[in-house]
C-alpha cells in the first residue's frame, strides 16, 4: 500500500479550517468530533473477553485528556503506526483464524479489524499518547457488516485509523455508521455514539 500523504492530509482540511487556532479552548461540540450519549452502553463481547484476560488494559484512566494536541511529530506517529500495521498484518477473519465468530487479541502476522485497532492503540500509547484519547469504535459498513476502527481524539477532530483505508480521515469523512466506542474515562467501558448524518460520505477505499 503506497503511503499517500496528500490523501491523508486531505481529510484534515475541514477541521483545520474550523479549528484554525489550536491554542484556543477545544470545542468538542464541533462537527469534527463525534458526539456520545450520556452513560455507558453494552460492551462488545469480544472486548469483554479481552478485558477478562487482560484486566490491566481495561481500567479507569488516571485522568481524561479531552484531546491530544496534534503536532507534526505525533501526526507522523499516527501515519507510521497506521501504515506499518496495514502493510504487515494479513487480514483474516476470526472464523478462519480461531474457528470462533469473535475473538479480540493482538495480531501475530494475521488478524481482523479489531486486532488491527488493538495493536495500533497499544503502540501509540507506548509512543506517548494518553490512553483516554485512543478509542476503539464499532461501526457499520454500507452493506451492514460490522467493523472496528481506532479513533484518535485530537484538537483537530476525531481521526480514524482504519485497516481498510490507507488514509487517516476525520470520522465524518469515512463511509461508516458509528455505533459505539470505548469511554474516554474507562478503557473497559463503552458509550453510544450519535451519528446523525443524513448521508454517509463515500470514501475511496483501498
Amino acid at each position: 500500500m503506497a503511503l499517500n500523504k496528500k490523501g491523508m492530509l486531505a481529510g484534515l482540511v475541514t477541521a483545520l479550517i474550523m479549528l484554525a487556532n489550536p491554542a484556543a479552548a477545544i470545542d468538542l461540540t464541533n462537527v469534527a468530533f463525534i458526539q456520545t450519549s450520556a452513560g455507558t452502553t453494552s460492551i462488545p463481547v469480544g472486548h469483554l473477553e479481552f478485558c477478562q484476560s487482560r484486566p490491566a488494559e481495561c481500567r479507569p484512566h488516571d485522568q481524561v485528556v479531552p484531546a491530544t494536541v496534534l503536532t507534526d511529530a505525533n501526526w507522523q506517529q499516527l501515519v507510521s503506526v497506521n501504515t506499518y500495521y496495514n502493510q504487515t498484518i494479513t487480514p483474516v477473519t476470526d472464523e478462519e483464524l480461531y474457528q470462533v465468530a469473535e475473538f479480540w487479541t493482538y495480531p501475530n502476522g494475521y488478524g481482523d479489524c479489531e486486532d488491527f485497532a488493538l495493536i495500533k492503540r497499544r503502540d501509540l500509547i507506548a509512543a506517548g499518547w494518553h490512553p483516554s484519547t485512543l478509542l476503539i469504535a464499532v461501526v457499520k459498513e454500507a452493506n451492514g457488516n460490522g467493523h472496528a476502527v481506532l479513533i484518535a481524539r485530537t484538537d483537530r477532530g476525531d481521526l480514524v485509523l482504519d485497516n481498510q483505508d490507507g488514509a487517516i480521515r476525520l470520522w465524518s469523512e469515512t463511509p461508516y455508521k458509528y455505533i459505539k466506542r470505548q469511554s474516554q474515562a474507562h478503557a473497559g467501558q463503552w458509550v453510544d455514539m450519535i451519528d446523525d448524518r443524513v448521508t454517509v460520505i463515500a470514501a475511496n477505499m483501498h
